[in-house]
C-alpha cells in the first residue's frame, strides 16, 4: 500500500515538473540582435566556413538565426573598413574610429590590453643556495603612451598570441638605449616551438637616447605567440635605463568585425579612416573623438596629443632663456631673452616673473681657431694651406711646415655648421629643437626641454680623418682624438652621456657622468679611420615626467677639439719632413717608425727598442725607450715581450722562456651574485707576448649576436676588444631562459706593455706580492706590467695591470691563473688589476747546475755514471740530462789484496826496527854501567873496549860526573841511514868537578 502511494506521488511530481518546463518555454522570448553576435567557424578542407550566431548569455533567449555559409577564408577588408557580419560586407568605419582592415594595432597603454600578459622568471639559486629569488614585482608597466620594461636582473616576457589566416607581419616601435639590459623578440608556434629567426630579427639593436626605432618581422599563417623578453645583464650601481615599447601593429588577420575607437588625445575626422591623428597643441580629445576641443588658452595649455587641458603656472626664471644674435658689422652681439617654447606659464599674475628687456649689446667673442673675421658679421674658415688663431688674419705656413686640420671650438656665439642640436621626448616624438642645446658665449649649455626626462642632444659629425703628411704612411693606432671640457650642476638624478656612432652602424655609450661634476676634461682616441658621429645627451631625470621641475639642472661644454678631421680647418702649423731633392719645399711622408729631424728636416728611424710616441714633438725625443724585458716591433709602433727574459743576481744568471705558457691565458673568476641573485663571472683573457697578431680578444654577444664565431674570435665585432688584457662579464644560460651564455661589458685593461722585471714597482704601478701566498721556491717572481691609455671617470690615469709569473713545478705546463683572495674581482680599487700565473713554464731555462752526477758500483771492472735533476726541479727546457756513461774500474778484490800486503810489510818492518833498537839499547846500558863502575876508583880509569883521549887533553882534568845523553828516535834513524860511512856514533858526556871527557864508541 505504501509503495503504491509512493509511486503515485512520484509520477505526480514528474508530471508537474514537465508542465512547468513547458510553461517556461512558452514564456521565453526570442533573441534580439543585441543579444547575440556572429562568428565564423574554422575553415574546412575546401576553404569554406559558416557564419553562426552566438548569444552573449547562453540560455537567456531563444530563436537564434540559423547558420549560413560565410565568405571565403581568404576574404579581407581594406584599411578603414570592417566586416559587417549581418550582411557579410565590408563597411567604412565611422568618424572617431579607425581600422587596419586585415590588421590590429595597440597604441594605448593606460592599462595592459586584453590578450597581453607579463611573465617574470625567477632567478637561480643565490650564493647561499637557499632557494630561488622571486621576481613577482618585476613586470612590463603601462605608462600611457608606451610600455616600460623592468629595470632589474629578472627575466620578464611580454606575451601575445594571435591566429593568422594568411601570412602577415608584426611591427613595433622601441627604445633600447642601455646595453645593461638584454632585449630580444622571438616567435613560437602553438606547439611552443621557436620559429626560425635570424639573429638580426631576434636580438634588437641599441637606439640613440630618446630616439624610437621600428622593428618588423614576418609571420606565418596559423598561431603565432609573440615574446618581448628583457632582463638585466649588468650588476651596475647606477640606474639602468628600461626598454620602452609602443605602437604594436599585427597584419594578417582575416578580418576585423569592428573598428577601434581613437585613443584620448587623437581623432579621426572622416569615416573610413585607417589611422587617428594626434590633437594639435592646446587642444584635447576624449575616447573615440571625431574632433579636438580647444583649451581656454588664457588659463590653460595642452601639449600635442593631450587628453586633457592643464592650468598654466605663473612664469618663473626657468621659463625663459638667453640667446645671442650673430655679430653685426661693428662686432657686437645682441642679448635677447625669449620664453621657452612652448610657453606654458602666465606672466600677468602677481607672483609671475617678467621677461627681462632684450637688446643689450655685448662685444662678440673672437672667432674660433682656424676661422677669421673679414670685417663681416660672421667668421669664415681659412682657405686650405693657411691657418689662423681666430683673432688674426689667415696666413701661409712657413717652409718646412704644414697646416694641422681639425676643429677647435671654444667660443659659442653661434652653433657651428657641422653641429646639430635636438630634443627627444621619451614618451612621444621629437620635442622643439630650440629646447636642445643653446650657445652662451663662453660655453654651450643644455636647454629647457619639454619635460625633465627629455634627452637633449648635441651632435657633431666627422666624415673621416686625415693624418699629417709626414705620418700619413704610418698605420698607427691613433688617427685622431676628441677632447672636450665640461661640467654639470644637478639637484636630481641627471646624467650626461658621451656616445659614438662609427660608420652609421650603431650608437654606443663611450662614457657617462651622473649628478654634479666639477669642470674637467675628457679625451677619446679614435683608433680607426672611419666616419664617426659624436653625440652628447643630457637627461635631467630618468623618472617619467611631463613637467619642467629641474630646468636649472644644466650641463655645460666649454670647448670641443677634434684633431685630424678631414674637413677641418687649420689653427696652426706643424713641422714636416722635406723631400731630399735640392731646394724642395714639398712635405713627404715618413716611413713607419721614423721621426722628423728638426736640423735636417729629414726622416730618421727611431733607435732599436724604442717606439714612436703619437703626437710627440719632432726630434729624437719622439722616440721613447721600451721598458725592461721588452723590445719594439719593426715599425716602432709599440713595445712587447718576445717571451724571453734574463735576470742576473750576483754570479748567477737565470734565463726564462715563457712561450711554453701559450699565446693567451684565460681566467673565469667567480661565481659572483647580484643583490637579486643573478649569477655572473668575470672572464679575463691575457696575452703575455707578441705583437698585434697575438693579442687577447673579448666580445660582447648581447647586442652583437649576428656576427659569426670566426668573426668574434678575430675581434671583428662592433663591440669587440682586442688588446693585451681584456675582461668580459659572463652570465650563464641556466636559470635565465636564454639559449646561450651572455657575454657583455667587454673592457680594455691593458693596451700598452711597460716591461717585465723582478722588481715590485715599475712606472708607478705596484705588484704587491704580499697579496699572494708566499712560495718556498728560490726562483724569483717575474712581473709583467701593463697600462691602458683609455681614461674613465673613475680611473683618470687609465687602468693598469700586473701579471706575476711564478715558477711552480706542481702545476700543468699551461699553468693556472688566479687573483688575490682580497680582490676576488681581480682588482681592489677598480683601476689596477693583478693576476698570478703559476706554471713550470715560468721556471728558468735548465743549465748544467740544475742536475748532479751519481756513480754506480763497479761490476765486472765496469762502472755506470748517472745524471739526475736537482729536487725539486726548478727549471724548464734548456739543456737536457746527459746520457748514462759506463767507465772501466778496478775490482774490490784487488784493492783488498793490495791493502793486506801493505799491512803485512808495515808490521814486519816495525817489528824489525823494534828488535834492532832494543838490542842497541842493551849495549849502551852495558857500557854505561862499566863507566860508572870505573869512575868510583881513585887513580885508574876503566879501560873501555874502545876508548880514546883526544890529544891535548889532560886526563886528570876530567870530572867525576858521567853524563849520558840518550839519542832520540829521529837521531837513531839518521844514524842507521849514515851507517857504512864511518859516521855512526853515540856520545856520552862525562862530567866531574875537575875534568870533562867525551867518549865515542
Amino acid at each position: 500500500m505504501r509503495s503504491a502511494a509512493w509511486f503515485v506521488a512520484r509520477c505526480a511530481l514528474i508530471l508537474c515538473a514537465l508542465w512547468l518546463i513547458d510553461g517556461a518555454k512558452g514564456q521565453q522570448q526570442q533573441c534580439s540582435e543585441a543579444e547575440y553576435y556572429y562568428e565564423y567557424t574554422e575553415c574546412d578542407s575546401t576553404g569554406s566556413r559558416w557564419r553562426v550566431a552566438i548569444p552573449h548569455s547562453p540560455g537567456a533567449c531563444t530563436g537564434l538565426p540559423e547558420p549560413v555559409r560565410g565568405t571565403e577564408c581568404t576574404f579581407s577588408c581594406k584599411a578603414g573598413e570592417f566586416l559587417e557580419m549581418s550582411a557579410q560586407e565590408c563597411t567604412p568605419c565611422a568618424a572617431g574610429s579607425y581600422s587596419l582592415g586585415s590588421g590590429i594595432r595597440f597604441e594605448q597603454w593606460d592599462t595592459m590590453p586584453v590578450g597581453f600578459s607579463s611573465l617574470a622568471t625567477s632567478l637561480e639559486n643565490g650564493p647561499r643556495g637557499d632557494g630561488r629569488v622571486t621576481c613577482n614585482s618585476s613586470s612590463w608597466l603601462p605608462q600611457g603612451n608606451y610600455l616600460e620594461s623592468n629595470r632589474d636582473e629578472c627575466t620578464v616576457s611580454l606575451i601575445y598570441a594571435v591566429h593568422l589566416k594568411k601570412k602577415g607581419s608584426v611591427s613595433f616601435e622601441y627604445q633600447y638605449p642601455d646595453n645593461s639590459m638584454l632585449f630580444e623578440f622571438f616567435i613560437q608556434n602553438d606547439q611552443c616551438q621557436e620559429m626560425d629567426q635570424s639573429a638580426d630579427a631576434k636580438w634588437l639593436k641599441l637606439t640613440n637616447h630618446g630616439e624610437w626605432a621600428t622593428h618588423t618581422v614576418n609571420l606565418k599563417s596559423g598561431t603565432n605567440i609573440l615574446y618581448w623578453r628583457t632582463g638585466g645583464v649588468l650588476m651596475a650601481s647606477k640606474v639602468v635605463k628600461p626598454v620602452l615599447l609602443k605602437n604594436i601593429q599585427i597584419e594578417g588577420v582575416a578580418y576585423t568585425s569592428e573598428c577601434f575607437p581613437c585613443k584620448p588625445g587623437s581623432f579621426s575626422r572622416l569615416p573610413g579612416s585607417s589611422v587617428c591623428e594626434p590633437c594639435p597643441r592646446n587642444t584635447y580629445s576624449g575616447h573615440g573623438a571625431s574632433s579636438c576641443t580647444p583649451c581656454n588658452t588664457t588659463t590653460q595649455y595642452a601639449a600635442e596629443g593631450s587628453a586633457v587641458c592643464k592650468d598654466r603656472p605663473p612664469c618663473s626664471k626657468k621659463d625663459y632663456s638667453q640667446i645671442h644674435t650673430a655679430c653685426d658689422s661693428e662686432g657686437k652681439t645682441h642679448v635677447i631673452y625669449k620664453w621657452i617654447n612652448p610657453k606654458i606659464c602666465l606672466e600677468d599674475v602677481p607672483e609671475a616673473e617678467t621677461l627681462p628687456p632684450s637688446g643689450e649689446r655685448e662685444p662678440c667673442p673672437p672667432c674660433n681657431p682656424g676661422f677669421y673675421n673679414n670685417d663681416t658679421a660672421t667668421c669664415s674658415p681659412c682657405p686650405p694651406g693657411t691657418f689662423s688663431d681666430g683673432m688674426k688674419p689667415c696666413k701661409q705656413c712657413p717652409a718646412g711646415t704644414e697646416p694641422t686640420l681639425g676643429y677647435e671650438y671654444k667660443w659659442w656665439n653661434v652653433l657651428p655648421s657641422n653641429m646639430k642640436t635636438s630634443c627627444f621626448n621619451v614618451g612621444n616624438s621629437k620635442c622643439d629643437s630650440m629646447n636642445g642645446w643653446e650657445v652662451a658665449g663662453g660655453y654651450i649649455q643644455s636647454g629647457a626641454g619639454s619635460s625633465d626626462n627629455d634627452y637633449l642632444i648635441l651632435n657633431i659629425h666627422v666624415p673621416g680623418f686625415k693624418l699629417p703628411t709626414s705620418v700619413s704612411s704610418q698605420s698607427g693606432t691613433e688617427y685622431g682624438r676628441i677632447t672636450f671640457e665640461f661640467d654639470t650642476m644637478c639637484t636630481a638624478d641627471c646624467e650626461l652621456y658621451f656616445m659614438m656612432d662609427v660608420n652609421r652602424k650603431s650608437t654606443a655609450v663611450v662614457e657617462s657622468w651622473e649628478r654634479t661634476k666639477t669642470r674637467q676634461t675628457y679625451t677619446h682616441i679614435m683608433t680607426k679611420n672611419a666616419s664617426v658621429s659624436y653625440t652628447w645627451a643630457f637627461q635631467r631625470t630618468n623618472q617619467p615626467s611631463d613637467v619642467r621641475q629641474y630646468v636649472n639642472d644644466v650641463a655645460r661644454i666649454y670647448s670641443i677639439t677634434v684633431s685630424n678631421a678631414i674637413d677641418g680647418v687649420s689653427s696652426g702649423c706643424r713641422v714636416c719632413a722635406l723631400s731630399t731633392q735640392p731646394s724642395s719645399s714639398t712635405c713627404v711622408p715618413c716611413p713607419a717608425g721614423h721621426y722628423i729631424d728638426t736640423d735636417t728636416s729629414q726622416c730618421t728611424e727611431c733607435p732599436p727598442n724604442t717606439y714612436l710616441v703619437p703626437h710627440a714633438s719632432p726630434g729624437p725625443k719622439a722616440c721613447k725607450s721600451c721598458g725592461p724585458g721588452s723590445k719594439s716591433d719593426k715599425d716602432h709602433r709599440g713595445c712587447y715581450s718576445d717571451c724571453h727574459f734574463t735576470h742576473t743576481e750576483g754570479n748567477a744568471t737565470l734565463t726564462f722562456d715563457f712561450s711554453l705558457l701559450g699565446s693567451t691565458g684565460s681566467l673565469m673568476n667567480g661565481p659572483s651574485f647580484t643583490s637579486k641573485g643573478t649569477k655572473y663571472f668575470h672572464h679575463f683573457n691575457i696575452s703575455l707576448c707578441g705583437a698585434q697578431g697575438q693579442l687577447a680578444v673579448c666580445t660582447d654577444n648581447v647586442t652583437d649576436l649576428s656576427i659569426t664565431n670566426s668573426q668574434r674570435e678575430k675581434g671583428e665585432g662592433a663591440n669587440a676588444v682586442k688588446t693585451f688584457i681584456c675582461q668580459s662579464t659572463i652570465i650563464p644560460a641556466s636559470g635565465r631562459g636564454f639559449q646561450t651564455a651572455l657575454s657583455s661589458q667587454s673592457i680594455n685593461l691593458a693596451d700598452t706593455f711597460l716591461g717585465a722585471t723582478v722588481e715590485d714597482n715599475l712606472d708607478g704601478i705596484r705588484a704587491r706580492p704580499e697579496l699572494y701566498p708566499k712560495t718556498s721556491m728560490k726562483v724569483p717572481d717575474v712581473h709583467f706590467y701593463y697600462r691602458s691609455l683609455e681614461t674613465t671617470s673613475s680611473c683618470e690615469s687609465g687602468r693598469s695591470a700586473v701579471v706575476t709569473l711564478r715558477c711552480n713545478p706542481e702545476k700543468s705546463t699551461k699553468g693556472e691563473l688566479s687573483v688575490p683572495n682580497q680582490c676576488p674581482a681581480g682588482t681592489c680599487d677598480g683601476c689596477t688589476f693583478r693576476f698570478l700565473w703559476e706554471s713550470p713554464g715560468a721556471c728558468p731555462t735548465c743549465t748544467e747546475s740544475d742536475y748532479h752526477q751519481i756513480e754506480g758500483v763497479c761490476k765486472g771492472e765496469h762502472q755506470d755514471l748517472l745524471y739526475m735533476w736537482n729536487e725539486p726541479k726548478l727549471c724548464m727546457g734548456g739543456v737536457t740530462l746527459p746520457e748514462k756513461k759506463t767507465l772501466p774500474c778496478e775490482g774490490m778484490d784487488f784493492w783488498i789484496r793490495l791493502g793486506a800486503g801493505l799491512g803485512a810489510f808495515t808490521a814486519v818492518l816495525l817489528v824489525s826496527l823494534t828488535c834492532y833498537f832494543w838490542k842497541k839499547n842493551k849495549r849502551l846500558e852495558y857500557k854505561y854501567s862499566r863507566l860508572v863502575m870505573s869512575a868510583n876508583k881513585e887513580c885508574e880509569m876503566p879501560v873501555a873496549d874502545s876508548c880514546a883521549v883526544m890529544e891535548g887533553e889532560n886526563e886528570g882534568d876530567m870530572d867525576d860526573e858521567v853524563v849520558y845523553t840518550k839519542p832520540s828516535l829521529l837521531g837513531k834513524l839518521k844514524a842507521i841511514a849514515s851507517k857504512g860511512n864511518g859516521e855512526k856514533y853515540e856520545n856520552v858526556q862525562l862530567n866531574s868537578s875537575h875534568s870533562k871527557a867525551l867518549v865515542w864508541s
